[in-house]
């Protein structure tokens, strides 16, 4: 079972590798800037090697944006991505958060209904 950790701060080449095969983007990223503005960020991990990560990015007000939610292919169907975005919410709630927003595409609404995340007629536009 993977382990849950608030705030690991992996390494670049531990998320990038998680990146790769989780979004198969072979691109590297560099998520400094990311975690240096995070309320929160969860990490997975299975025998010491990051599996899974969710980012929750906010406003330094009310609100937190649900950001990233990955799990190696390997380790999907096992309660990894519930689980962490359950354990975000709470420790976003924790440090101030009222409010959690998450955009996702219409496949992930059972999952996030899951999450406890409800429909709301928000808006969204793609700015690139």
């Amino acid at each position: 079972m993977a382990v849950l950790r608030i705030d690991p701060f992996p390494s670049q080449d531990e998320l990038n590798v998680l990146w790769a095969e989780a979004w198969r983007s072979p691109a590297p990223r560099n998520f400094s800037n990311v975690l240096s503005r995070s309320l929160v960020h969860i990490g997975a991990y299975a025998d010491e090697r990051l599996v899974g990560f969710v980012n929750v990015a906010w406003d330094g007000g009310i609100h937190a944006f649900v950001l990233d939610t990955c799990v190696d292919p390997g380790m999907r169907r096992q309660g990894i991505a519930t689980r962490m975005v359950m354990k975000a919410s709470n420790v976003a709630r924790e440090r101030g958060a009222t409010w959690m927003h998450v955009d996702f595409q219409p496949h992930l609404i059972s999952f996030y209904r899951t999450c406890g995340f409800r429909h709301t007629e928000a808006g969204l536009m793609k700015l690139k």
